[in-house]
Order: C-alpha cells, then sequence, then structure tokens
C-alpha cells in the first residue's frame, strides 16, 4: 500500500509535468482512487483531506496583497529602491535581490513577484551586460527570501503544513524564523562570490549603466503601502512578543486570537472601502493554481498517512541512513525533487510530514531538518523544469536571449546553487 502511495505521488508530478496540468489535479484523482477503493475510506473522508486551514489563509493573505499588485505599488516601490543604486552599478545584484526580497516579504509571493520583477532584471543584464545568470540568481534568490519571511507566503505555507504534521503553532513560527534566516544568508554569501570574484565589475563599467528618476508614488499606493506594513506589525508583533514574555496573561490571550487569514480578510475589506483595487481584479489575482496544487498534494499527503506510507519511510530513513547525515539527506532528497516539482506544492508537503517523528527517533532537532529541506529545495528552484527558472525563461526580451539562458540555468545557476546548500547543510549538521 505504502509504494503503491508513493508511486501516485511520482505519477501525479511526472503526469502534471509531461501534460503541464496542475498537479494538484492528479493528487485529487488519486487520492479518491487509493483512499476509496484501495483502503476503504467514504468519500466525505476523502473530501475531509482537503487542508481548509491552509487554503483559507494562502487565499486571504493573497487576495489582501492583491492590491499592492494591481494599483502598482509593488511595481513602484521596485522602481524606487532600483534608482538607489544608480551610483553603484557593480552593486546592482544586491540591489536585485534586496528589491526582490522586501518585495516579496510584503506578501506578494514568489510567483507573483518573479512575473514582474525577472522581466525588469533581464532588461536591466540585457543594457547594462551584467551577466544573465548572476540576474537570474539574485531576483530568483531574492523572490524566495522574502516569500520565506513569517508573514509572506512561503512561511505562512511552510508553518500551515508544520502545523498539520503535528508541531505546535509556536514551535513552528520559531521554526520560520530559523526557515528565513538560513534562506536569506545562502544568497548573500553566493551573490557576494559572483559580484567580487567573477569578472562582474569589470564588465558592468563597461556597460555605463543609467536609471531614470522613478514618479512619485500616488495616494492609493502610499496607502496600500502603509496598510501592509500595519499588517505585517500585527502579524508578527503578538507571537513575538509571546516568545518574549511568556508567562504574561494578556499577551497570551491577544496572541491566542490572532490569526493571519483572519486579519488579512478585515484588512481586504478596508482596502476595498478605501477603493485601493477593484474587487474581481484582486480575486482574479489569486493564485488559484498554487492553491490547487498545494491542497490537491495535501489531500494525496493525507491518504499516505492513513495508509502508513508516513511512518514506514520515516523508519526506514531512521534504520538505512546514520542519524548525523539524515538532515544532509533530507536536503539532497529536496534538491533533487525541487528540479522538476513545486517546493511549496510538491516538496515540503511530502517531506515535513516525516520529520517530527525521525527527529524524535534520533534525536535531532526537527528546526534543523525543516531547515535543510527548505534550502535544498530551493537551492535547484531556479532550474528550468522547475516552476521558477521556467518563469525566469519566460521572462526573457528575445528567443535567441531565452535559448542561451536555458543551459547558464541549468548547467551553472542550479549546480552553484545547490553547492551552497549542500555546503551550508553540511556546516549547520556538523559544526552549529
Amino acid at each position: 500500500m505504502s509504494l503503491l502511495v508513493v508511486g501516485a505521488i511520482l505519477l501525479s508530478i511526472i503526469l502534471g509535468y509531461k501534460t503541464r496540468i496542475n498537479i494538484g489535479l492528479f493528487a485529487i484523482a488519486f487520492a479518491y482512487l487509493i483512499g476509496s477503493f484501495a483502503l476503504g475510506l467514504s468519500p466525505n473522508d476523502i473530501i475531509k483531506m482537503w487542508p481548509l486551514k491552509i487554503f483559507f489563509i494562502i487565499f486571504s493573505v493573497s487576495l489582501f496583497y492583491s492590491f499592492a499588485i494591481i494599483n502598482g505599488t509593488l511595481e513602484k516601490l521596485a522602481e524606487h529602491l532600483m534608482y538607489r543604486c544608480r551610483h553603484f552599478p557593480h552593486l546592482l545584484p544586491y540591489a536585485i535581490y534586496i528589491t526582490t526580497t522586501i518585495i516579496s516579504a510584503l506578501g506578494a509571493g514568489y510567483y507573483t513577484v518573479l512575473a514582474f520583477m525577472a522581466p525588469i532584471t533581464l532588461l536591466l543584464c540585457q543594457r547594462t551586460g551584467m551577466s544573465m545568470v548572476i540576474g537570474s540568481m539574485s531576483v530568483g534568490y531574492g523572490a524566495l527570501t522574502g516569500a520565506n519571511f513569517m508573514s509572506s507566503q512561503s512561511g505562512i505555507i511552510f508553518r500551515g503544513i508544520m502545523a498539520n504534521a503535528g508541531v505546535t503553532e509556536n514551535q513552528a513560527f520559531i521554526n520560520s524564523i530559523g526557515i528565513f534566516l538560513s534562506t536569506a544568508a545562502i544568497p548573500l554569501i553566493v551573490i557576494t562570490a559572483l559580484v567580487f570574484f567573477t569578472k562582474h565589475r569589470s564588465t558592468i563599467a563597461k556597460g555605463g549603466y543609467q536609471a531614470d528618476l522613478p514618479t512619485a508614488f500616488n495616494k492609493e499606493q502610499r496607502q496600500t503601502l502603509t496598510l501592509t506594513l500595519i499588517m505585517m506589525g500585527l502579524v508578527l508583533l503578538a507571537p513575538i512578543s509571546h516568545l518574549l514574555f511568556p508567562d504574561n496573561q494578556t499577551i497570551t490571550f491577544i496572541n491566542s486570537k490572532m490569526d493571519i487569514g483572519l486579519i488579512a480578510s478585515v484588512f481586504s475589506v478596508i482596502a476595498l472601502l478605501l477603493k485601493l483595487g477593484d474587487e474581481r481584479k484582486a480575486i482574479a489575482s489569486v493564485p488559484w493554481s498554487t492553491l490547487i496544487m498545494i491542497c490537491g498534494v495535501g489531500m494525496l499527503i493525507s491518504v499516505a498517512i492513513k495508509a502508513g506510507t508516513i511512518n514506514d519511510l520515516a523508519s526506514w530513513i531512521g534504520t538505512s541512513i546514520p542519524a548525523v547525515l539524515v538532515p544532509v539527506a533530507f536536503g539532497i532528497v529536496a534538491a533533487f525533487m525541487s528540479l522538476f516539482a513545486s517546493t511549496l506544492g510538491v516538496v515540503t508537503p511530502a517531506l515535513f510530514p516525516i520529520v517530527p517523528s525521525i527527529a524524535q527517533s534520533l534525536s535531532l532537532d526537527p528546526m534543523m531538518l525543516f531547515i535543510c529541506i527548505v534550502v535544498g529545495a530551493q537551492a535547484t528552484a531556479i532550474s528550468p523544469f522547475s516552476s521558477g527558472g521556467s518563469l525566469i525563461l519566460g521572462a526573457c526580451p528575445t528567443e535567441e536571449s531565452r535559448t542561451k539562458l536555458f543551459p547558464q540555468l541549468l548547467f551553472r545557476a542550479a549546480p552553484l546553487g545547490f553547492a551552497a546548500a549542500l555546503i551550508f547543510n553540511l556546516l549547520i549538521t556538523f559544526v552549529l
């Protein structure tokens, strides 16, 4: 039965990749067929496996942050941040990374940020002569890092999957801080190596980079940015205060009433009342395909849990791999999965549920395992076969540049990211 479920997960990924049909739809179909006809579950039991809480949180948060997208707030913010780098053209990769990270952390999400930052970045590469590999890695890393922020899309998804795996919400928040800090450190090291230990600086000096002064934020954009910062403050202040003052009853009470999905819903209503964007466009901007993929795979993972697959896999890892190498092994497996599959939709929903039992049986720190999985998965997210890499390829201004960038992403960017992630995972496993 466990082999059947694992085969269904792999087949969902392969079929999704080959047919370009959402992996989540295949996962839902397999969850029904295996759950009802092999495990004897009722259709109602299968439907209840839809991860409603994760769905609601992603929907609510994405709906609120979509106002910043449709009224141009994020694009305007990107223009202003990039303009600040005009006197230091060789530091442009840092500007791209920091700009993309800030915008992604403000809640736009990985795919949305790449959708409008990748074309800007590749255009800058064309104008300045900067390597497309450096530009692609800077924008890709930035979108990933910002999205991993505790109140942004990926950070929220990670916390939700951890909670479903039995991790307390408080510990899930702490784990998400570790993931964010780790995925922020690696890109800075890689970008520094690319900026100062390659021909990047001399190439940029010959390019004559110039940036025009962007127009000021309009009233709606200023209000949107203010609302976004207020919501981020509310979402982060309560859990952080609770971590600092766990015995304070008032803070404990307030923290128990905080829910990012419900808070985002309130702020969406405020944004609509202030007329910061069209309701229909905001709803259309919700990443429905990502939602279907995450929730569909979540249903199939729930079937795997019912079938005992997760326990079998955890038992196999616990007895077949030396305990000290388990975190590194998780990172390597996640990296290879991410070459062809989504970190959010496939890799973390498949691997996170194994972590608690593995950590308990081998006396490992669960946070270290969660970090190694995400670091490994995001190391190869720039692969042209992965969703992130394909978005960057799609942003190329010409077919010639797209043809040139494809092998560079596959044979330079992805291996470089993998090497950096492997070294990082080895360090936190054996040194920290």
